[in-house]
C-alpha cells in the first residue's frame, strides 16, 4: 500500500488543510483576477514600504467567496508583516478587541471579517485605534473606575464585508483604501481551476476547466468546490481525466445548470414564476417559500441572479425577468 492510503484520519485531515492552504495565492503576482484591486493595492503597498510606514486601512467589500480573506493575507505578505485574523461576531465586548490589539507589532495587519457585525461599543473603540493608534479603557469598578490611555503601534486594519451599506459612516470614513471585489471573468476562473487541479494532482483539459468555470457563479470558492466534486465523479465514472463531457455530466448530477444556477437558484426563480406570476414578491415571502434565511437569499443568491439578469429588485419587491422565463422554458408576457 502507498503511504497516502495508510494515513491516519488525523494526518489525512492535516494533509487536506495543507492542500486547502496551498490553493490560496501568497502574493499579488500569484493572485488571479481582480486586476483593478490588485493594481491599486500594489501602488499603495509599494509607496508605504518606500516610506517605511504601515499601509493605510483597507476595506474590501463584495459578495462572499471572492477572495477577501485571501487578499488580506496577500497584503500582509507583500508588506512582510504578520497578520491577526478575527471576525465581527467573535468580538463580543471591548475587552476582546483590546486583547487582539495588544498583540499587534508595528506595521502588522489586523483582519476583521464580517466587520459590519461588530458590536457598536467595539466599533466605537476602533475609531481612535484606527485614526490615532490608541484606545482608552476603563479600569476598576464603581467609584474607583478610571480611564487608562493605551497606546498602540501603527497597524493596518483590513476589514471585509458582504454588506458595505450596513457599515456606519464614521467607521467607513476611517478606511483610506476602499476596494470593491467583483465577480470573476470565466477566463480567470478557468485559470484558477487549472491551477487548483494541478495542486490536487488531477488531470484536466482546458475545455473541462472552462465548463467548471462557466458554472461557478463568478466565484473562486465555488469553482474549487465544484472541481473537487467533478474530480470524484471522474475518478469513479471515468479514467480520472476531467474533460468537458465528464464535467458536464458531474455538474448535471450536482444540479448546477449551464448558467451556473444551483438547486436553490432554480427553486427561487421557479417559485416566483409559478406561484407569484413572476412578481413582484417580497424577500421574506420568497425566503419562507424556499426555506432559506432572508440574509442568505439577499447575500448569497440575489447578487448573482441580478448580475446575470434573471432577477430585478423594485420598490414593490423582486421580479423575474424575461430572461428568467426563457431560461426555464416558461412563456413570457409583458
Amino acid at each position: 500500500m502507498t503511504e497516502e492510503r495508510i494515513l491516519s484520519p488525523e494526518n489525512a485531515d492535516d494533509n487536506e488543510r495543507i492542500i486547502e492552504k496551498s490553493l490560496r495565492p501568497q502574493f499579488l503576482a500569484q493572485y488571479i483576477g481582480q486586476d483593478k484591486v490588485k493594481n491599486e493595492l500594489n501602488i499603495y503597498i509599494q509607496a508605504a514600504k518606500q516610506r517605511e510606514e504601515a499601509l493605510d486601512h483597507v476595506l474590501l467589500y463584495g459578495p462572499p467567496g471572492l477572495g477577501k480573506t485571501t487578499m488580506a493575507m496577500v497584503v500582509a505578505n507583500e508588506m512582510q508583516v504578520a497578520i491577526r485574523t478575527t471576525s465581527g461576531p467573535a468580538i463580543e465586548k471591548p475587552g476582546d478587541l483590546v486583547a487582539i490589539l495588544n498583540e499587534l507589532q508595528p506595521g502588522d495587519v489586523l483582519f476583521i471579517d464580517e466587520i459590519h457585525r461588530l458590536p457598536r461599543v467595539a466599533e466605537e473603540m476602533l475609531y481612535s485605534a484606527m485614526e490615532d493608534f490608541y484606545v482608552d479603557i476603563m479600569v476598576g469598578t464603581g467609584p474607583t473606575a478610571h480611564p487608562v490611555h493605551f497606546p498602540l503601534p501603527p497597524f493596518t486594519l483590513v476589514g471585509a464585508t458582504t454588506r458595505a451599506g450596513m457599515l456606519s459612516a464614521p467607521l467607513r470614513d476611517r478606511f483610506g483604501i476602499v476596494s470593491h471585489m467583483e465577480y470573476y471573468e470565466e477566463k480567470d476562473l478557468q485559470e484558477i481551476v487549472l491551477r487548483s487541479a494541478d495542486i490536487f494532482n488531477t488531470e484536466i483539459v482546458e475545455e473541462g476547466a472552462l465548463e467548471i468555470a462557466r458554472r461557478s457563479r463568478g466565484t473562486p470558492r465555488i469553482a474549487n468546490r465544484l472541481l473537487k466534486r467533478v474530480r470524484d465523479f471522474a475518478q469513479v465514472q471515468s479514467n480520472g481525466i476531467i474533460n468537458r463531457k465528464i464535467a458536464d455530466q458531474a455538474l448535471q448530477m450536482l444540479q448546477v445548470d449551464q448558467a451556473g444556477l444551483d438547486y436553490v437558484d432554480q427553486k427561487l426563480i421557479r417559485t416566483m414564476i409559478e406561484l407569484y406570476g413572476g412578481g413582484p414578491v417580497g424577500l421574506s415571502t420568497l425566503s419562507v417559500n424556499i426555506s432559506e434565511e432572508t440574509e442568505t437569499v439577499e447575500d448569497m443568491y440575489e447578487p448573482y441572479l441580478i448580475q446575470k439578469g434573471f432577477l430585478k429588485r423594485t420598490p414593490r419587491g423582486r421580479i423575474a425577468t424575461q430572461l428568467a422565463y426563457e431560461h426555464f422554458g416558461y412563456p413570457y408576457s409583458s
